[in-house]
């Protein structure tokens, strides 16, 4: 008797979890600063790692902020401070995605590095090379697995993160265009300023001459030659003259690109969201349309264009004006999940 009981016990020895068989412990979430260098220049950011078990590889996502001096965060401070990436970042980090975002040249800890003392050569590729060595950054965590990277981009970091999807290594597994810029720069400010422009007409505050200008403009910018800045509205006339200043190498370089061309290099296969809002007078859903149609023809997998009601530019609602619109989250949780 005594032998079969000691024989019970031996089996059981066998199948008894040890503490050092258990279940890995959880490691709390962390913000942690990183650095990586572009063409000599060191840009700073932060690397969000969420609640995860120890010695997990976890997807991540690289997070590229709109047009103009926007920081890590999504902000233009002190002006314009609506944590737009910030708050990307707690989203996927709830659905257990680590994100990296960064000051792009310009803004931040990162400022301008090498072009401070030559911000006129400062150009839109000098841009996309910087967000690829965040990309190659971001892929070389010890946290993250290299093989489920997305892209998220907002606004004009939209357009970056579609060139980066076609040429980085790897490829990205999922890429998020939110509210993106989708038509040529110039053909965008053109159509937000004829806008305004035609409201402000039928209010007499302009004329119907002055609304012609901004066409003339554009085409003399595209010619590279002198725009004429006598003629129109003075808020229009110093936009295009800062557009011929420092800033007109970057303008023609980011105007150069045609978005939807460069959805045909994505990897077959590759999930793809695009968003856009029926309150977002920056970039009108219909400004997306040859992008969709290009991301469909890419054999990109996702739900394509989701059309977000009562959201703006900023993915805010009347309900939520300073955080994402629960269709943003939503639209988010998707990528996160698929």
């Amino acid at each position: 008797m005594f032998r079969h009981l000691a024989a019970v016990a031996t089996a059981l020895a066998v199948v008894t979890v040890t503490p050092a068989e258990a279940t890995p412990a959880l490691v709390p979430a962390v913000d942690r600063e990183v650095a990586f260098t572009a063409d000599g220049t060191t840009a700073y950011g932060t690397l969000h790692v969420p609640e995860h078990r120890a010695g997990q590889r976890l997807r991540a996502a690289l997070l590229l902020p709109g047009s103009g001096p926007t920081d890590r965060d999504g902000n233009q401070p002190p002006a314009s401070l609506p944590d737009t990436l910030a708050q990307l970042a707690d989203t996927l980090g709830k659905d257990g995605v680590a994100t990296l975002r960064f000051d792009k040249y310009g803004t931040g800890r990162t400022g301008l590095g090498t072009y401070r003392d030559r911000p006129e050569e400062l150009d839109y590729p000098a841009f996309v090379r910087q967000a690829r060595a965040g990309y190659e950054s971001l892929r070389d965590q010890s946290e993250t697995d290299p093989h489920a990277l997305l892209v998220v981009g907002h606004s004009e970091g939209a357009m970056t993160g579609l060139l980066l999807g076609g040429t980085v290594s790897p490829r990205p597994a999922g890429l998020a265009l939110l509210q993106p810029q989708a038509i040529r720069m110039l053909d965008l400010v053109a159509l937000q300023l004829r806008a305004q422009i035609a409201e402000a007409t039928r209010q007499g505050q302009f004329t119907p001459e002055q609304q012609r200008t901004v066409n003339a403009a554009v085409t003399a910018l595209r010619e590279r030659r002198p725009v004429d800045t006598a003629d129109p509205p003075s808020p229009i006339a110093r936009l295009f003259e800062a557009f011929q200043g420092p800033n007109a190498r970057f303008v023609r370089s980011d105007d150069a690109v045609y978005p939807p061309d460069t959805a045909f290099a994505l990897r077959p296969g590759t999930k793809g969201l695009l968003t856009c809002g029926t309150h977002d007078v920056q970039v009108p859903c219909d400004t997306t349309n040859a992008l969709t149609t290009a991301l469909r023809h890419a054999h990109a997998h996702g739900p394509g264009r989701v059309v977000l009601p009562g959201v703006d530019h900023l993915m805010h609602d009347t309900d939520h004006p300073t955080t994402l619109a629960p269709p943003v989250v939503d639209s988010l949780h998707w990528l996160a999940q698929h």
